[in-house]
């Protein structure tokens, strides 16, 4: 091993061991976040904020930016060897073979923020080799918040998540498009569930119980999905393509196609049936 692997290997390991810090540091920054977006957000009215559209027709507030400069901040000093990608930053390619990064979305839901509705979320990941280890999804106007480390297990509002105790309803709740509803029901019985705005809140929601299966369809991306993935998979459930493999981060390209999340338990029993989800769905989300 050269003198620099040597020195990028030790790095790794003593970042590794900050990692109760780190979750702690990105926890309270996501909190803070949420206060910012909170000061724009009307329950069941238009947000305060003001709103323009950007390049691809999707909808950002300044709410939006602004916790999105204040979490870069907040994460950079936490650790400064990370690279950085946000739904809301300028991609930098330099972030491609790095150890570390961070993975963020200022507002997870911004159209249901703008709406006044409460799902939506503030979302941080750390990546280590393109895996989240660690990820937190915080929820402001539902004062619900997400908190997983890799190892470490998942918790909701401090409390721990386990899927692997419960048991998924003999009508599964599954939520997502309806489109892609409609098609699995074509090989499962399944209760179908509103679509939840905030697809790092679906998942969330599979991790704690409140339904069986989420459904998404293609071009969501890395920091829509990689906080809640680890919340996922350390409550014991598993976000995939329909090829069943986990998810792929940090790729030059952060877009994913359909994907199936649940319990591990019932994971294949959804996957199986969500053959039919191979049909092209053009809608994000």
């Amino acid at each position: 091993m050269t003198t620099l692997a040597k020195t990028e290997t030790s790095l790794a390991a003593a970042t590794l061991a900050r990692l109760p810090e780190l979750a702690e540091r990105a926890h309270q920054a996501a909190l803070a976040a949420g206060v910012m977006a909170m000061g724009h957000f009307r329950p069941g009215a238009a947000t305060t904020a003001r709103v323009w559209t950007k390049q691809g027709g999707s909808p950002v507030t300044e709410a939006d930016t602004s916790v999105d400069s204040f979490l870069k901040v907040s994460c950079t000093m936490a650790l400064p060897e990370a690279a950085w990608l946000s739904e809301e930053t300028a991609d930098d390619p330099a972030r491609i073979g790095k150890t570390f990064v961070w993975v963020v979305d200022p507002i997870d839901g911004t159209r249901a923020f703008m709406a006044g509705l409460a799902d939506w979320c503030v979302c941080v990941a750390l990546l280590r080799d393109n895996e989240p280890i660690l990820g937190v999804v915080h929820a402001p106007a539902l004062g619900v918040t997400y908190l997983a480390t890799a190892g470490g297990g998942a918790f909701r509002n401090g409390t721990r998540l386990d899927l692997a105790s419960g048991l998924v309803a003999a009508l599964p709740r599954i939520a997502g498009p309806k489109p892609m509803l409609d098609a699995v029901s074509r090989h499962l019985t399944i209760d179908p569930q509103p679509k939840v705005p905030s697809l790092a809140l679906r998942l969330a929601r599979v991790a704690d119980g409140a339904i069986d299966g989420g459904l998404v369809s293609p071009d969501s991306r890395d920091w829509d999905l990689a906080a809640a993935d680890l919340v996922l998979r350390e409550a014991g459930g598993l976000v995939s393509g329909l090829d069943g493999m986990p998810l792929a981060y940090n790729r030059p390209r952060p877009v994913h196609a359909t994907l199936v999340a649940a319990p591990h338990t019932f994971h294949a029993r959804l996957l199986g049936a969500a053959t039919a989800l191979r049909e092209p769905f053009a809608s994000r989300v």
